[in-house]
């Protein structure tokens, strides 16, 4: 339990819900009904059912792709949250997840008609991270190329695989990752303009900004400030950004869509 809550937060937290959601799903003991968006079911009068919200970004396909997803998954979020400068303050990286998210949400629910948001959640992590690590290699099965091709490379076998629409479906997770891009960093950097997602200090304060050191709590490892600058953050034992140099699997929840 030590190596669990000294996990960076968010990745832990989203990893396990995955997993545990899926397993309960696939195993029998769950049914998907009560794990799907569906809003009629959300605005349900008298007991609206608002966790359908956060748990269609829990389910991943059946069979190995419970492992490959969930893989997936916490090596490319474990990866931003932990060795991404953009993240570096506390609460910032979860913004980031909720905001994608949003977007996810939005252009899969509302114009693709999609149930569960997994996949293109995991695109999206899978587009910053190679944004981030531009000129790092990576293997894609037998093939090795430079990781900010690797989004598009398992595009392309989605579409394969699964269609022209599970693809665009799987799609909507580089184009959210693209736009928290543009708002944070493209625009204000090379357009002059402002950046207009910032991380509200109730959430810092809820990931431990008010603290000079980093201490695992009941909701996991906090950070630590230093002088108020804005240094990147340490953690427990450690955490080192994480290696990614094989991707072996493909994400099949999309197909099924």
């Amino acid at each position: 339990m030590d190596a669990f809550w000294a996990a960076p937060p968010v990745s832990r937290t989203l990893t396990a819900l995955t997993l545990g959601t899926s397993l309960l799903v696939y195993g029998g003991l769950l049914s998907p009904t009560w794990v799907v968006f569906h809003l009629p079911r959300i605005f349900k009068f008298p007991m609206p059912e608002i966790w359908r919200f956060f748990s269609a970004f829990w389910l991943t396909g059946p069979k190995l792709d419970i492992l490959f997803d969930t893989y997936f998954m916490w090596t490319y979020s474990k990866g931003l949250e932990t060795g991404s400068t953009r993240f570096s303050r506390p609460g910032d990286y979860f913004i980031y997840v909720m905001f994608v998210g949003l977007v996810i949400l939005l252009l899969c629910a509302g114009i693709l008609g999609g149930w569960i948001f997994t996949s293109p959640l995991i695109l999206a992590f899978t587009y910053t991270y190679s944004q981030d690590n531009k000129g790092k290699k990576v293997s894609f099965f037998v093939v090795t190329f430079n990781i900010i091709w690797l989004p598009w490379a398992m595009l392309l076998l989605t579409f394969i695989m699964g269609g022209p629409h599970a693809t665009l479906y799987q799609a909507t997770g580089i184009l959210a990752a693209h736009m928290y891009d543009f708002i944070t960093r493209i625009y204000p950097t090379f357009g002059g303009g402002r950046n207009y997602i910032h991380t509200p200090a109730i959430v810092r304060r809820w990931f431990g900004s008010d603290k000079r050191g980093a201490n695992v709590k009941a909701y996991g490892t906090s950070y630590r400030s230093v002088n108020n600058t804005s240094q990147p953050a340490s953690r427990v034992n450690g955490v080192q950004e994480v290696k990614v140099d094989a991707w072996e699997g493909i994400d099949s929840d999309t197909m099924r869509m």
